[in-house]
């Protein structure tokens, strides 16, 4: 985009996760943040004074409907992804989505099918793929220096993590799921990505929703009963196997809350042929978190490569959308990886219902 070409207007709806879309169209050169839309009127009022919005609307339709806005981006329950991504790319927007793409795969064929037949931009917000850790691990995978992968091991593990029970995020029909689909979507998408995109082929999983019903594990203990059992419609623990198309296998755990001594740890482990590698995450840490392991000279090794991942996050992902949608290469970036991710985690959920491994 050239700087006499007209900046692209920007609509965020949900003022949650929503401040940080609104904070990166902001800043960009290329954006104007427009018009916001939420259900908090005094919130509402304070984050359009703050951000010198426009518009504000209670209903994301209006939104939608207006003319002048070229992106849709969206920060509300999971629940609600599907339908305003569909109207809004029939209206001729691009979307920006939060994660996960929808609660199930259908709704995300759906999505995805839509961009497509309306030459929209469908994005959704993977950050954690641009840590440099995630990176640097991507890139001794696709050089060789592992050999064959053939297992890998990936966790995200809290102590305390359930979000206030009281909260969209443990209800059923607006969550979509617990601690898999609000978790799951990261550290599925950054092995995928590390790995040079197999696909997954079949899934075997257990949840759990033991300590939620008991009302241990929340984030906020002002925000849950002890002992409440009718607002936990949710799991706070997944396990799964995961089956790869390349005869590698994957094999998850992903807890918002437990009984351990996990606080909150991301960790990714590949297991190759000639060498291995961690990636250890406690507490979002940024620096050093890449451990390689293997053999040389007859002598076992462990190396730790200086890494240091940026906090940019919601930035970056956005800035790299919005170049996206400047560069008029839509066809490219209809949501097809989003897509993948989502399906598995509806095969985890219904593995999980069924007791059985699902294919996909």
């Amino acid at each position: 985009m050239t700087a006499e070409a007209p900046k692209l207007r920007a609509a965020v709806v949900g003022l949650g996760m929503g401040t940080a879309h609104m904070k990166a169209f902001y800043q960009n050169p290329q954006t104007v943040l427009a018009a916001i839309a939420g259900k908090e009127v005094d919130r509402l009022a304070v984050l359009a004074k703050e951000f010198n919005v426009e518009k504000t609307a209670a209903d994301w339709q209006e939104l939608v409907d207006d003319p002048t806005i070229d992106i849709i981006s969206i920060a509300t329950p999971n629940a609600l992804h599907h339908p305003i991504a569909v109207a809004a790319l029939k209206a001729g927007k691009h979307v920006f989505c939060e994660k996960p793409l929808a609660i199930t795969a259908e709704q995300a064929e759906d999505m995805v099918a839509t961009a497509k037949a309306n030459n929209r931009i469908l994005e959704v917000a993977f950050n954690y793929r641009r840590r440099e850790d995630i990176g640097m691990a991507r890139e001794l995978v696709a050089s060789g220096k592992l050999g064959r992968v053939y297992h890998s091991r990936i966790s995200w593990k809290r102590r305390a993590g359930i979000p206030g029970l009281t909260s969209w995020f443990t209800s059923a029909s607006l969550a979509g799921g617990g601690a898999a689909i609000d978790l799951g979507p990261h550290i599925i998408d950054s092995l995928l990505y590390m790995l040079g995109e197999p696909r997954v082929v079949a899934v075997s999983a257990v949840t759990y929703g033991e300590l939620g019903r008991a009302g241990y594990g929340a984030m906020d203990n002002s925000n849950y009963t002890q002992g409440s059992t009718g607002e936990f419609q949710v799991e706070d623990l997944c396990s799964a196997l995961l089956r790869l198309d390349n005869g590698s296998s994957v094999a998850l755990e992903i807890t918002w809350a437990g009984h351990t001594v996990d606080d909150e740890d991301i960790s990714f482990e590949l297991l190759g042929v000639d060498s291995g590698l961690r990636i250890f995450i406690p507490r979002y840490a940024t620096e050093n978190t890449l451990s390689l392991f293997g053999d040389e000279n007859g002598e076992h090794y462990t190396r730790t490569p200086k890494v240091s991942s940026t906090g940019e996050g919601h930035l970056a992902v956005i800035n790299e959308f919005i170049e996206h949608v400047a560069s008029g290469d839509f066809a490219s970036h209809a949501g097809d990886y989003a897509l993948h991710r989502t399906a598995i985690i509806d095969a985890m959920y219904r593995s999980a219902k069924a007791g059985k491994e699902v294919t996909l």
